[in-house]
């Protein structure tokens, strides 16, 4: 069972990046406990899916990626999905980089040829192709990262009523934006990959355990964020909660703050290189030898998104429009990865018994693709408005209105698909 948890600590380490620590620190920060619901939402829908895709590997044989790869048109399909996880890969990698950097300033670190040491730590371990060595290193850097998040969030100080508060669902203009970034941190596409694509050897008993515990230690982590930035008053900033710790710790503050920004950084600089090198894996490279852990195609995947987030980090460049096309791109991607697993995990062509969804994960599945499917119309939404002004000027309650009636008729179509037709 420990061994299973280490292995899927990879999946905590995936999410958990400055992406997450911003958006989960703003949310504390703006509205304190308020978007608790769909924090707690992200981390049962990450579950869901997550257990899903490492089920139908461990069931059928094969992993997500070759399933969906297979066949005349499914070789069009995996090059396509290839191309949008690498792209998304590529484009947050820069961002990985500069949160780790902009921790290793904190603990005083400041000139940028620092920023070399998490690439070169991260390309050392990826080199090796051992799994079990670094998924353990991941697992001590999700340690530490909760130890220094869950210290920071203690001297917190909230009361009963703010917890019973955020769990009641809402969404306001003011708190959509942050609500779906909650979601679209923690529920990656590369992920499903990544869950499906690794070669654990477990049974569906610890896969199950050691994926939950994985999880739910990565939820417990952005709640601490969360809590941590509840204590940020004004507009949130890094300098901000700074300050505010090293005046609740004194002389030890900055120093944890920049600690947990680098495990942050550190830990998703290595697993978005690793799901682009297993989604090629897996997507076109199925049973090639190029493509096992230390063949040339797996590395120069691996390597070119790594590199890719190097240079835009050392020029301290964000690449905008290319993490705006990864966005429309992941809105693509997400529903249609999620609805193929639904329907591939009701598939009793393909799965025998254990591993096949019953009625109540199938409903609570058909939700959680239902909000992806949202998602990512959302995303693909955000894209569109940043090239035509007409669609930025839309209200957000027309745009929501518009999407939920869409995710509304695409999941009734897939609830009777799933009972009248695979059932």
């Amino acid at each position: 069972m420990l061994r299973a948890f280490l292995f899927w600590s990879i999946i905590a380490a995936a999410f958990i990046g400055p992406g997450t620590v911003t958006t989960a620190a703003k949310a504390g920060s703006a509205h304190g406990l308020l978007l608790l619901w769909a924090l707690l939402f992200s981390v049962v829908a990450t579950w869901v899916l997550q257990e899903a895709a490492a089920r139908l590997a461990l069931g059928s044989g094969q992993p997500l990626g070759v399933l969906l790869g297979t066949g005349a048109k499914g070789r069009g399909v995996g090059a396509f999905l290839f191309f949008a996880v690498s792209v998304g890969c590529g484009a947050y990698q820069a961002g990985n980089l500069l949160g780790a950097f902009a921790g290793m300033q904190l603990l005083g670190l400041t000139h940028r040829a620092w920023l070399l040491l998490p690439v070169a730590l991260a390309t050392a371990l990826l080199w090796t192709g051992n799994t079990p060595l670094i998924t353990r290193s991941l697992a001590a850097t999700v340690g530490l990262m909760g130890l220094v998040f869950c210290g920071a969030a203690w001297a917190a100080d909230t009361q009963a009523q703010d917890w019973l508060v955020g769990l009641a669902p809402r969404l306001t203009d003011d708190t959509s934006l942050l609500v779906i970034g909650l979601i679209g941190t923690t529920i990656v596409p590369y992920n499903l990959f990544l869950a499906s694509g690794l070669r654990h050897g477990q049974t569906l008993r610890d896969m199950r355990r050691g994926l939950a515990i994985a999880i739910a230690l990565g939820g417990i982590i952005t709640l601490a964020i969360m809590l941590a930035g509840t204590m940020v008053s004004g507009e949130f900033s890094f300098a901000g909660l700074a300050q505010v710790l090293d005046a609740r710790f004194p002389g030890y503050g900055r120093a944890l703050l920049g600690w947990g920004l680098f495990a942050a950084g550190f830990s998703s600089a290595i697993t978005a290189p690793l799901a682009a090198a297993v989604a090629g894996q897996s997507l076109i490279g199925h049973r090639r030898p190029t493509w096992e852990s230390q063949g040339i195609a797996f590395r120069l995947t691996w390597g070119t998104i790594l590199a890719v987030g190097t240079v835009f980090a050392l020029a301290d460049t964000k690449p905008i429009p290319v993490i705006i096309a990864a966005q429309a791109l992941n809105g693509v991607i997400l529903p249609f990865v999620a609805i193929f697993l639904l329907l591939a995990v009701n598939d009793r062509s393909r799965l025998a018994s254990p591993y096949l969804n019953g009625m109540g994960r199938n409903l609570v599945t058909l939700v959680i693709v239902g909000t992806t499917i949202g998602l990512g119309l959302h995303n693909m939404g955000l894209a569109l408005a940043e090239v035509v002004p007409a669609w930025k000027a839309i209200a957000m309650a027309t745009r929501l209105q518009a999407v939920g009636l869409l995710v509304a008729v695409v999941v009734a179509g897939l609830a009777i698909r799933i009972w009248f037709f695979d059932n």
